[in-house]
């Protein structure tokens, strides 16, 4: 058995941070477990740019940012152990895994962090209706085969969801000669960033239908139409809206999933809403030592977001194996109206003199505010022009405050 002082589960945008900035806080012996063949987890595969603005305060393409923190690794002298994929995590953070060179290994830690990433949203998961043929696929296997692989995975084309791969998909498609017959989207609104909506389907005319879905898929052999629907408030399909669409693909871009079931091996505990672990405000969860951050925490909008995470987690991490983590009583985090997931779910007296919270809003919301309840007070309100569920939520308040409640504190949109 190897033993470690620090092993980070996952060597993409969080993993790699984590890892960087505790080598930065000390740590010298730290292991990069990754089931690649390469650092930098997805952002691979994404060429286009957007990525860097908040970290590096530079537009980089995803390529272009997994190239430069996977340099900092380097030039920092962690070991990376790549092809290797960790098969499970004792309670007492003893790491199971498996590589073509090693064969199956442990390696006994004293802190792990778990950056493991999501995945997608199947069409077995939404329970799609129809034949099993081909063309059917995610967005993220189709930025795969057309970035990585050279290969156009379809010419005409109809996108179940507006998630934000989908939308950039849907507009590099259209640019590759392809055609993008329609976007679907189940809600009112898109899941995806505003500025995704405008770039990548307004600029490019592309149709997109609210308040519908699939309800059928046709073809033999290969996908050759779908049927759409409108849906009521109850989701459901509305009879009599049915149109059918001729296509050969269908792209499915319907959310993100953290992969967690390392997390619930540990016996790790879990929000039923963000399907991340439950954290404390230093990102350490149930399990004394283990700390989580990035997309397996909770899904996130912009990767330099999840790499200030990983950063954190890092941090956090070097603190504890040094025995500087802070201890006390807890403050619980619940979540309000119109607040779904909010991260941290637990938050120490004592501490830093600011808490950092993440959320996302259950609906769109205009003219509202983000208000922190101690009990029956109210001890902050911050103005919101727009809130909406693409994108997260987050806010800074003063522990000091947070500590007046007795037992919890409530998140809540308040809406005029």
């Amino acid at each position: 058995m190897v033993n470690k002082d620090l092993v980070v589960i996952g060597g993409g945008a969080a993993g790699l941070s984590a890892a960087v900035e505790a080598k930065k806080q000390g740590i010298e012996d730290i292991l990069v477990i990754e089931r690649s063949d390469w650092l930098g987890g997805i952002l691979r595969q994404c060429i286009h740019n957007g990525f860097g603005v908040h970290k590096y305060k530079e537009d980089l393409t995803g390529v272009e940012f997994a190239s430069r923190i996977a340099k900092e690794a380097e030039e920092a002298g962690i070991e990376c152990m790549l092809h290797t994929f960790a098969v499970d995590i004792s309670k007492d953070k003893v790491i199971t895994a498996v590589s073509p060179k090693e064969g199956l290994f442990e390696v006994k830690a004293k802190a792990i962090i778990l950056a493991m990433g999501c995945r997608e949203r199947s069409r077995g998961a939404l329970m799609i209706p129809g034949k099993r043929i081909a063309g059917i696929i995610t967005a993220g296997t189709a930025q795969h085969y057309l970035n990585l692989d050279g290969y156009l995975p379809g010419k005409k084309i109809v996108i179940l969801g507006s998630g934000d791969i989908g939308l950039i998909m849907a507009r590099q498609f259209v640019v590759e000669g392809a055609s993008v017959e329609r976007v679907v989207e189940i809600m009112p609104y898109s899941s995806g960033l505003a500025r995704n909506i405008s770039q990548c389907i307004e600029d490019f005319d592309i149709p997109i239908s609210y308040n519908s879905t699939v309800i059928d898929i046709q073809g033999k052999g290969r996908v050759e139409q779908v049927t759409v629907a409108k849906v009521d408030e109850n989701r459901r399909p509305v009879p009599g809206t049915e149109e059918v669409i001729p296509c050969d693909t269908l792209l499915i871009s319907a959310g993100l999933i953290p992969e967690n079931e390392l997390t619930k091996a540990a016996g790790i505990t879990l929000s039923p809403v963000t399907k991340g672990a439950v954290v404390d405000d230093e990102l350490m969860t149930s399990l004394d030592g283990v700390f989580s951050c990035g997309n397996v925490l909770h899904v996130h909008d912009l990767v330099d977001f999840v790499s200030i995470e990983g950063t954190r987690a890092g941090e956090n991490a070097a603190r504890y194996l040094k025995g500087q983590k802070e201890t006390g009583k807890y403050i619980e985090v619940k979540d309000g109206f119109g607040v779904n997931g909010a991260v941290p779910q637990k938050v120490r007296r004592d501490g830093d003199k600011y808490v950092e919270f993440m959320f996302r809003p259950r609906n769109k919301y205009t003219n509202c505010c983000i208000c922190v309840d101690a009990g029956e007070t109210c001890v902050k309100r911050m103005k919101k022009m727009v809130v909406t569920p693409g994108e997260m939520c987050s806010f800074q308040i003063e522990r000091e405050l947070l500590a007046q409640a007795e037992r919890e504190v409530t998140i809540r949109l308040e809406v005029s």
